[in-house]
């Protein structure tokens, strides 16, 4: 995810223009930008973007769990939070800046932890957690950032240097996509990125999507069944003149259309290319996370708060249904 550090706030009533556009209102100052007839069997017209909780200091991470809570990462408070439907919340742990989150195949929370620059998994009451991968090579990594369980029952996840703590020294020479296997083998599986941000597998698990923070697009890989990618593509590109938001974090549907943070709010695109619209969100959205009934409302962490809103679509999130064991390196 983008670093608080240079996350702004985007007012989500932006001035549109252009032929075939349409808008409609959400609540709560969301917006929806329609660009394709195929944004509306997403989006309900009169769907209202709801306020789930604030005071926050820097929304992160956000993941639904099943007992009827969404996980909440803080990246100012430095913490983890259970965030209830009715806006109450909770801490679970004091961590250092902790970022993108996702369940491995037990269920169990993995976190990207970028002050221990670790891929991290928490204790089932959360209040421990332990070291599942922190260097490549004998060389530290830089800031992970977002993690996501594969097809394969691996972890990937991305490693730019957007969180990169301050006064350290950066060990590896590139910002990379990495795979962290059942064995607890870290495999890097590619380079090209300027600032590997966001990534999702496609629901059939042909495709690896990875954005780039830094040139504000978003790349499709060919995933093979021996955890490799391959024929990357730049798929879709979220450049808005002289808006400082960026592609961040992603999802898709059980359809195949994704669902990335970019400029102004969350841009919809189909499985093949198309930008169908934007939700525009009152701050700039770092993440997002499917969760709710049937899976079909949408969490999104901006600025301060957290969001939701219920759509037509279903929520793809069963990916990773093996466990994953890996080799322990330390328990804290």
């Amino acid at each position: 995810m983008i670093s608080r550090r240079v996350a702004v706030l985007v007012c989500g009533m932006l001035l549109v223009a252009g032929i075939g556009r349409a808008q409609g209102n959400g609540a709560s100052g969301g917006t929806f930008e329609a660009l394709s007839p195929g944004f509306w069997k997403v989006f309900d017209r009169g769907a209202r973007l709801e306020v789930m909780g604030s005071g926050f200091g820097f929304t992160e991470g956000p993941v639904w769990s099943a007992d009827g809570f969404l996980y909440v990462s803080d990246e100012e408070k430095n913490a983890i939070f259970r965030l209830y439907p009715d806006g109450r919340r909770e801490m679970v742990i004091a961590l250092g800046d902790p970022d993108g989150s996702a369940y491995d195949g037990e269920r169990r929370l993995i976190v990207c932890a970028s002050v221990l620059r670790a891929i991290i998994r928490l204790s089932e009451d959360g209040k421990s957690y332990e070291v599942l991968a922190d260097r490549f090579e004998g060389k530290r990594f830089n800031s992970p950032n977002d993690v996501v369980m594969g097809p394969d029952g691996a972890l990937y996840f991305t490693d730019p240097t957007l969180d990169l703590v301050a006064g350290e020294k950066k060990e590896l020479v590139f910002q990379g996509v990495f795979r962290l296997g059942q064995t607890g083998k870290v495999t890097l599986l590619n380079t090209d990125l300027e600032q590997p941000n966001g990534l999702a597998f496609s629901p059939d698990g042909r495709f690896l999507y990875v954005d780039d923070t830094e040139r504000k697009n978003i790349w499709r890989y060919r995933f093979s069944e021996d955890g490799t990618v391959s024929d990357g593509v730049v798929f879709g590109d979220e450049r808005v003149a002289g808006s400082k938001g960026v592609p961040d974090g992603m999802k898709v549907d059980t359809k195949g259309n994704l669902y990335v943070v970019g400029p102004g709010g969350i841009w919809v695109w189909s499985a093949a290319g198309e930008h169908l619209g934007t939700l525009k969100v009152p701050q700039q959205p770092a993440n997002l996370a499917w969760g709710g009934t049937g899976n079909g409302t949408l969490f999104i962490t901006a600025g301060s708060a957290v969001y939701r809103i219920e759509t037509k679509a279903v929520g793809f999130v069963e990916h990773g249904r093996r466990s994953l064991t890996v080799g322990r390196m330390g328990k804290r």
